[in-house]
């Protein structure tokens, strides 16, 4: 039998594992997390909360990309919708790569500090070495995505039409959130750490309200949010 993560925490696991869910969910910063769970009678340090997330969020994001991968490698090879966003980070301009399925969920993030062939084909053999090749990959009219499929000789395979990648332009809007609450980051290797574990935790909780019935989306969600219980159970 495994060893609890939790066996050196005097704070019930429980509790660990609804701090890193909120600080990771939803657009709160660490003493935003702090005042909540005051409220409720936990009294904790935001510093604790860093620390859970630093600690617990990879081992659960990881846990959550296990559950899925099944999932992911059958419906995700249709079509891809790659984008990059510009994110400061100690006031230097970095690139936030991101490729997302034709139902929004989040394939693969990488951070570089450039935009050229280099960045975009390490971005796209990284998720294609767990997802295997799109039918279909859409990307904006960035030279960078033309020169990188030339390499892996999947340039038959782009698509650049006018307003055909809001899929993936959109799924970058929780991560912008999230970096205003952050009040940007420091560092390009917290950055990725983060951003790995959000794109876990959104993939995880998103029932896509827009098109569900009320019933069925709450019953998406009771699920979820039970299976989230589960996952350091061991």
């Amino acid at each position: 039998m495994s060893k609890s993560p939790f066996r050196y925490f005097k704070t019930s696991p429980e509790i660990i594992q609804l701090a890193v869910m909120i600080h990771v969910r939803f657009p709160l910063s660490l003493r935003n997390v702090e005042d909540l769970l005051h409220e409720r009678g936990i009294d904790i340090c935001h510093e604790s909360v860093r620390t859970w997330v630093d600690r617990f969020g990879p081992i659960l994001a990881g846990k959550i990309r296990t559950k899925r991968a099944s999932y992911m490698r059958q419906h995700t090879q249709w079509q891809w919708h790659l984008d990059e966003v510009f994110v400061k980070i100690n006031g230097k301009q970095h690139y936030l790569w991101r490729a997302v399925d034709h139902e929004g969920e989040i394939l693969e993030c990488f951070v570089t500090k450039r935009r050229d062939r280099k960045a975009a084909l390490t971005f796209l053999k990284k998720a294609m070495k767990r997802y295997g090749n799109p039918e279909v990959a859409v990307t904006d009219r960035l030279a960078s995505y033309r020169a990188a499929m030339k390499v892996i000789r999947n340039e038959d395979r782009q698509e650049t039409a006018w307003w055909a990648n809001n899929r993936a332009e959109n799924s970058h809007l929780p991560f912008r959130r999230r970096e205003r609450a952050m009040l940007r980051f420091r560092q390009m290797r917290s950055l990725q750490k983060f951003i790995s574990i959000h794109s876990s935790v959104h993939n995880h909780f998103n029932h896509q309200r827009n098109i569900e019935r009320r019933t069925r989306f709450k019953t998406l969600r009771h699920a979820a949010l039970l299976e989230w219980r589960q996952l350091l159970a061991a």
